[in-house]
Formats: structure tokens, sequence, C-alpha cells
């Protein structure tokens, strides 16, 4: 009896133990803000994390921080490929001369690396203008949402924004040449090592689901898509090692750990394993 009784508490402390891991980790997995979607019933949950100016500010009762938060912050707090962070006058100054709407309808549709609707086809137009409201609010002056949210850009500025998105394409591919140079000379391990039952039990699915889908589910600065064979096939002949090299401690235009350093080198490599699955 004082077995099965020992045995009992141990399994109970084994669990709790258990649960208290998922729950850390899904505390550093958590985004900054929450994104309320169109069409979901959120109560007053964002009305209440809206401020007066922020809500002002992000165009009408929509919190674009959370959204921003939610989806925006991995790129523009990192600077992943290029793109300009939060309150960096300097990287935002060209843009800026475009206008709000340009930029707007370059955040809805896509432009360069970035996807339509930061890879987030959900979001609803008030979403995704309440984002960019926040985002260049330190930078510029910023219309209501009524002002010029459905505005389409001027043709001659569409056509610079082409030109330089041309250009733009040639100098990435110029440089993706250069890494694939790069890679093709780094000495990596052949074949796959062994996987460590500490990264084992760990959800892989949870922590890229939380970090690492917002670019590789949409190819952002092309980052290869989860599931795309002949993608992954020249990086996986580099060998487990160095992939979880790139991947902890950044590579190109990945940021360390996704962009999230609190996150383990387990929960990384735990990651990489579920996207080359």
């Amino acid at each position: 009896m004082g077995c099965l009784i020992t045995l009992g508490l141990g399994s109970g402390q084994a669990m709790a133990q258990d649960d208290a891991e998922r729950d850390a980790m899904a505390e550093r997995l958590a985004p900054v803000g929450s994104v309320c979607l169109e069409g979901q019933e959120c109560g007053s949950a964002m009305a209440a994390t809206s401020g007066g100016g922020d809500a002002a500010a992000s165009g009408g009762g929509v919190d674009g921080e959370a959204v921003y938060g939610g989806i925006c912050m991995a790129c523009h707090d990192t600077g992943v490929a290029g793109a300009p962070k939060r309150g960096d006058e300097a990287a935002w100054a060209e843009r800026t001369t475009k206008g709000f709407d340009t930029l707007l309808d370059h955040a809805l549709n896509g432009f360069n690396a970035m996807p339509a609707r930061g890879g987030n086809p959900n979001l609803s137009d008030e979403e995704v203008h309440a984002a960019v409201a926040y985002l260049v609010e330190p930078v510029m002056e910023v219309p209501s949402s009524d002002a010029g949210a459905s505005k389409a850009a001027p043709a001659e500025e569409t056509a610079s924004d082409d030109s330089a998105a041309a250009s733009d394409e040639a100098a990435g591919e110029d440089a993706a040449a250069t890494d694939a140079a790069g890679d093709d000379a780094a000495a990596a391990d052949a074949g796959s090592a062994e996987v460590d039952p500490a990264v084992a039990a760990i959800d892989g699915e949870a922590v890229y689901g939380g970090i690492c889908m917002a670019c590789h589910e949409a190819g952002v600065a092309g980052a290869p898509v989860r599931g795309d064979a002949a993608a992954w096939e020249p990086r996986l002949a580099k060998g487990m090692d160095t992939l979880y090299d790139h991947a902890i401690n950044g590579f190109n235009a990945m940021p360390p750990k996704g962009g999230n350093p609190s996150l383990s080198d387990d929960e990384i490599k735990a990651a990489v394993i579920y996207m080359t699955q």
C-alpha cells in the first residue's frame, strides 16, 4: 500500500511539473497583445485595452496596438527583411512622403517582402488600418479611419513604388545568390542526428505556431514554407545542426530565435524539427 501511495504522489508531481512547463512556454510565446478578428465575439475586452488617445490613433474602436503586437511586431520590432522599425524616423522618412494611403495599401495588398495583411488574411481592413496607424503614429500624422481608409494610392506614386519594388527585387536576388554561395562554403553536418529526449518532449508545433509561422507560412523574405520539399531540400542537406544554429543565432533576414530571445535553445530546436517534418 505504501508503494502505491508513493507511486501515485510521484505521478501527480510529474504531471504538475509538465503542466507548469507548458504554461511557462505558453507565456513566453504569448504576443504582446491579442487580436480580435472580424466576426468574433470579443465582448468588451478589446475596448478595455484601448485608451482614448490610442484608440483615436489606431482608427475608431479597433485596438491597433493589439493587432500590431499579434501580427506586425514580429518584423517591425526586429527589422526582418528591412522592415522599418516602429519609431525609427530615418527608416520611415522616405516612406512617409508617399502618404498614409499608400502605406495602408501596401499593408492590405502586400509589398516587396511584406505579405498582404501581414500574412493573416482573416484581418479586416479596419484592423489593418488600425495596426498601420499605430505603427506609423510616432513618425507621421495619421488621418482618421474615415478620412482615407478606402482611397486608392495615386497612380504616379504607385508607378514609383513599382519601380522601387523591381529594384528591391533585383537586389534581393543578388543577395540571395551571395547567401547561397556562403551557405555552400559553410561546414555542415550531413544527415539528421538523434533527437535529444529533452527536445522531443517539447511541443514544437506550439512554438512554431507562436513565432515561426508568421514568416514560414507566407514565405516572408524568402523564408522556406513548411512542407515545400523543393525549398527545404538544399537546406536539409546541410544537416539539422546547421539549421538549429541558424534558428538560434539568426541567419540572413531571420532574427535569432525568431525575434523572441526568451525562448530556450531546446524550444527552438523543437520548432525546427516540426517545421522540417
